[in-house]
């Protein structure tokens, strides 16, 4: 079990300290207990992992940040990016770490902030100890970047004692879909109130009416399920609310506006690894009677993805402490993510150019690097949706 940490300084060790013991400790766990070597085979067919999931939540990983009571680590955020960043470093089914951040930094936080004590009972321990797993479902195919246009909607009927729900719609590209045993559903009463209209549910996988699709191929992150759902007439009732009727944009704005950066902490650790990788294979490759890495463009090549690397890793930090002492943090995680993923697609170049032909050829896995960071420019809001959002804190309110 990964143990929270309550010293104070923290947060600054964990700027300055790119060995720290929380980050390499979980990097070595899972280097010895997430190595699958069917991998390239599982990438290739897009398999999901169940074994090394519930090796993850057997550790704590998975309820890392969830009050103890429920059975979590009761960990801080700063402890938490620590965590992750080492699994993004030691394990190399980047898909399946994808999922495991995803719950801990969107689904969880928000069943513990605002979950009534039956739901985080009945929905909080389970997707800590690995026996459930939960999917967000908020984008529409046509919606998109527009997120509060969605025309998934429910309708308020009455049966003389309570009020009771009808949720119909449908949702695209909804990670975790098909291994989900909850679902947290944004829909809107009336799609002409925009973001004054939203309610989240919980919607368990048997709920009839509820049916997903088979899992949909994507360019990397594949071993990450990913798939549509469907709702019709879906009955739920006041136990199936998250939070209060129209409460919804609330609620995504407060998981996305750490969230946006955060599921990059696993990326930060992959970079990292990546440049180690490209490092040792430098001194190895030899051409012209002199290691590669003896190369001014070589060296310089590494010299930049340490650069990247680096200032990535300020970023997602700084973003981190604003949010961990409750100050703004909006504009430091857009510029944490634009910041990560961009320059994880630069480094996983470089990478491939380092590496040359076994770069390009998928046995050796760096090419899968490269399409794994393609995604983070889309999920969590696109590049330039965070750049909207940095324009928009430094005045500019025509963007």
């Amino acid at each position: 079990m990964i143990q929270p940490q309550d010293d104070s300084s923290l947060a600054i060790e964990a700027l300055i300290d790119l060995d720290h013991p929380i980050k390499v400790d979980v990097a070595k766990w899972a280097a010895e207990n997430l190595h699958d070597p069917a991998l390239a085979d599982r990438d290739q067919a897009c398999e999901f992992w169940p074994e090394g999931w519930q090796r993850a939540a057997d550790k704590g990983i998975t309820g890392i940040l969830v009050d103890p009571v429920y059975g979590g680590g009761g960990a801080d955020v700063i402890t938490g990016l620590l965590t992750y960043e080492g699994l993004g470093y030691g394990c190399r089914d980047a898909g399946l770490v994808f999922g495991l951040i995803t719950q801990a930094w969107t689904m969880q936080p928000l069943l513990a902030q605002f979950g009534s004590e039956e739901q985080k009972q009945r929905y909080l321990s389970p997707l800590c100890s690995g026996d459930k797993k939960g999917a967000f479902c908020i984008t529409e195919a046509e919606s998109g970047s527009d997120t509060f246009a969605m025309t998934t909607q429910f309708e308020t009927v009455s049966d003389n004692t309570e009020e009771r729900y009808l949720l119909s719609g449908h949702k695209s590209y909804v990670t975790m879909a098909p291994e989900a045993d909850l679902f947290m559903v944004f829909a809107t009463s009336n799609p002409d109130l925009g973001q004054w209209g939203i309610t989240v549910f919980l919607v368990d996988a048997d709920t009839p009416g509820l049916t997903v699709s088979s899992n949909r191929p994507k360019m990397g992150l594949r071993t990450t399920p990913f798939a549509d759902v469907t709702f019709e007439n879906c009955e739920l009732g006041p136990e199936n609310v998250l939070g209060s009727v129209g409460s919804g944009a609330s609620l995504f704005s407060n998981a996305m506006e750490s969230e946006r950066a955060f599921v990059l902490a696993s990326q930060i650790g992959a970079m990292e690894y990546q440049l180690d990788q490209a490092v040792s294979y430098t001194r190895e490759r030899r051409q012209f009677d002199q290691p590669i890495g003896d190369f001014q463009a070589v060296s310089h090549r590494l010299a930049n993805m340490k650069l990247r690397h680096d200032n990535a890793r300020l970023q997602l930090y700084r973003a981190a402490i604003l949010h961990s002492v409750g100050k703004p943090s909006m504009a430091a995680a857009a510029l944490a993510k634009i910041q990560a993923s961009e320059a994880s697609i630069a480094s996983s170049v470089d990478a491939v150019l380092t590496h040359g032909a076994r770069g390009y050829v998928t046995e050796f896995g760096v090419e899968q690097d490269l399409r794994n960071v393609a995604g983070g420019m889309v999920y969590g809001g696109t590049s330039d949706v965070q750049r909207n959002i940095v324009a928009r804190w430094l005045g500019n309110r025509n963007r």
